[in-house]
């Protein structure tokens, strides 16, 4: 189990080091990342590098018993670098140095600086006995719109399609006068008068990531050869062209950053099992995270023992490591709030005990085996993708937030979700939910129809399956290619400014004994003029202008069930949709092969057993606020199950 942070030494005089190894001792930690923002203090002059420093604090880690998981800095280029080598953005501008990422990834003067930076790092420590990990770059992201990035995305799109007649095809450039005859007229999605066609924008994301993944591609050739895992972090922001399945296979073990700000352990589930998806059975690590909290515009202390909480539920999540971002919170420069496992206050201050007590705890956390989620949640990086152009019928629908409410949902009520592609064998999972997959292939459809065959259950919600992995739009009535496993031809989209009611809308009576009709409440944000086609209405439109007409209906498809939710329903009603049982608030249960991973992140006492803790050997009938354990002996029902009433009843 690797624990530690970022160490940025160059930031402090050389006294403060051994303190700082003294201290990592003291806390537990035995992995520290070395070097993302350290170009220019290696190469302060164009070919003229200075190491001395970094030896003496390799020597030092090393000495102390600390391994380092060093970096290629080519995050942040020196200021001496050509201008040439800076990126452009979508309105022309050369962006000038004092940040960081201002790079262009498809900039050749870039691209060998970085091979020759790298090489020389790997030449110098790859024998190294303090290194244990190399770490390219850093969080990967950065646009540009340049000559150099224009030529290298023609150069990708021939590629991808082979001739201009498929581009314009998939870009249908007929609309708007947009048809290509030269591949010299195709460019970057730069500023333009009013909407960017939307195929274009879309490839641009994916030329980005692969432009991106060839950049550290080529730092993992010259590293391999030492021996150590090649890993870069990924992290999560709307503005990141990384497609991280892709990039999932190239790394040595994947690693995220993760700060989360609203509801930290339910997004740090969130982030954790999207880590585990990626990672596919590889081991993975949280590389990144704060003792701080970002919030509402405000930078505020975790809560007492929070730290712990949220670093275990990754743990409980499958991470086989725990990391911060920073190891010493910085005096000066743009992050200098950013917090750290030494804050400003020094060791004597109630975070660094923390920092210390989870040092001491990860040790004795044991291997209980995979994790065993029961449902998934379909993840798709180009729909995300999608989802974010103009132009759409609503601004308003989010892909992340239709995926957080799916996974909030089952996260509320006991259960261990994972996340899976469309494309993946989904036999395991006895239910999977499809939030907002606006782009399909045929093939990943009828993917979704064999899994409904042999038995399971789909819940598809709005927006889903209405266009192909290029964005044009499936034709014939929504939602596209899944309107047969559906059941259901939706004719027209409602986006709604105000909620409307809803009502119960199964045919026939209620089930003998079942008393009154349930209550949806109320849809929000969407709406549809749904058609039946097979399937069955068990929720209709009460109020609003497709009042009586279904809103969330069941089809029987093969061996299995498949529903579709045309609106945007409450928490309670999607949960009760699902038939899931009432659980605990604040009560976090993670099922593995060999035991339950369980943290109360209440401010209440909570049943969970009885069961046999496994790191401390006792038995745990409840646990306190904040507490944690890893129980063997529970019942499948202790640890969450899902049970899809609707689908059994109706």
């Amino acid at each position: 189990m690797y624990y530690g942070g970022d160490y940025n030494p160059e930031q402090w005089p050389e006294e403060v080091w051994q303190e700082d190894v003294a201290l990592m001792r003291r806390a537990g930690v035995n992995l520290v990342t070395v070097g993302v923002f350290s170009w220019a203090r290696l190469e302060p002059r164009e070919g003229e590098y200075d190491f001395g420093w970094l030896d003496r604090v390799l020597d030092l880690l090393h000495d102390g018993g600390v391994q380092v998981c060093l970096a290629t800095p080519t995050t942040q280029p020196p200021p001496w670098i050509g201008e040439e080598a800076r990126n452009v953005s979508a309105d022309g501008v050369r962006l000038t140095h004092g940040s960081r990422d201002t790079y262009c990834v498809s900039s050749p003067a870039y691209r060998a600086k970085s091979l020759e930076i790298a090489a020389r790092l790997a030449g110098r420590y790859g024998r190294h006995p303090a290194l244990a990990m190399w770490h390219v770059h850093n969080e990967y992201g950065s646009w540009c719109h340049c000559e150099h990035t224009a030529a290298a995305f023609r150069v990708w799109l021939r590629g991808a399609y082979g001739g201009l007649e498929a581009l314009n095809d998939a870009w249908t450039t007929s609309f708007w006068s947009q048809h290509y005859s030269a591949w010299e007229q195709v460019t970057t999605p730069r500023a333009t008068q009013y909407l960017p066609n939307p195929s274009q924008a879309l490839d641009f994301r994916r030329f980005l990531s692969d432009e991106l993944l060839g950049h550290f591609r080529e730092q993992k050739e010259i590293l391999a050869p030492s021996g150590v895992p090649v890993t870069t972090n990924f992290h999560f922001g709307d503005w990141v062209p990384v497609d991280q399945r892709e990039w999932a296979e190239a790394v040595d073990l994947v690693a995220i950053d993760h700060y989360p700000a609203q509801d930290p352990p339910e997004e740090t589930a969130f982030a954790a099992d999207l880590a585990r998806c990626w990672a596919a059975g590889k081991p993975w690590v949280l590389m990144e995270q704060a003792v701080v909290a970002y919030t509402g515009g405000r930078i505020v202390p975790r809560r007492p023992g929070e730290v712990a909480r949220l670093s275990l539920s990754h743990v409980a999540r499958g991470a086989r490591g725990v990391m911060f971002f920073q190891w010493r919170a910085s005096r000066g420069g743009a992050e200098l709030w950013h917090g750290g496992m030494v804050p400003h206050a020094g060791p004597d201050s109630r975070i660094f005990r923390e920092v210390c007590e989870l040092g001491a705890l990860l040790p004795s956390v044991p291997d209980a085996g995979d994790v065993r989620a029961e449902a998934a949640i379909l993840w798709d990086t180009a729909s995300w993708w999608a989802l974010q152009s103009r132009g759409l019928p609503s601004s308003e629908v989010d892909y992340l937030d239709a995926l957080r409410q799916a996974h909030r949902v089952l996260y509320r009520h006991g259960v261990t979700a994972g996340f899976a592609y469309p494309s993946a064998d989904l036999s395991a999972y006895r239910l999977v939910l499809v939030p907002s997959l606006c782009l399909i292939s045929d093939a990943d459809a009828a993917n979704l129809r064999r899994y409904v065959e042999g038995g399971g259950t789909l819940v598809v919600s709005f927006f889903s399956g209405v266009s192909d992995e290029h964005g044009r739009v499936r034709l014939g009535g929504y939602p596209g290619a899944l309107r047969e496993v559906l059941g259901v031809r939706v004719e027209e989209f409602h986006p709604l400014a105000e909620p409307v009611e809803l009502s119960d809308g199964a045919a026939g009576p209620p089930p003998s004994g079942a008393g009154s009709p349930p209550d949806w409440g109320t849809g929000t944000l969407w709406s549809e003029h749904v058609h039946l086609a097979g399937a069955q209405a068990l929720v209709s439109y009460a109020s609003g202008p497709l009042a009586g007409l279904p809103a969330v209906t069941r089809h029987a498809y093969g061996s299995g069930t498949a529903l579709y939710v045309s609106t945007r329903l409450a928490d309670a009603a999607f949960a009760r949709l699902l038939g899931l049982a009432p659980h605990p608030a604040g009560l976090e249960l993670v099922r593995h092969d060999r035991a339950v991973f369980a943290i109360n992140h209440g401010d209440r006492e909570q049943p969970v057993g009885p069961g046999r803790d496994l790191v401390t050997g006792t038995v745990v009938e409840s646990l306190p606020p904040g507490g944690f354990a890893v129980l063997a002996g529970l019942e499948a029902a202790d640890a969450g199950d899902v049970r899809v009433g609707i689908g059994a009843e109706r």
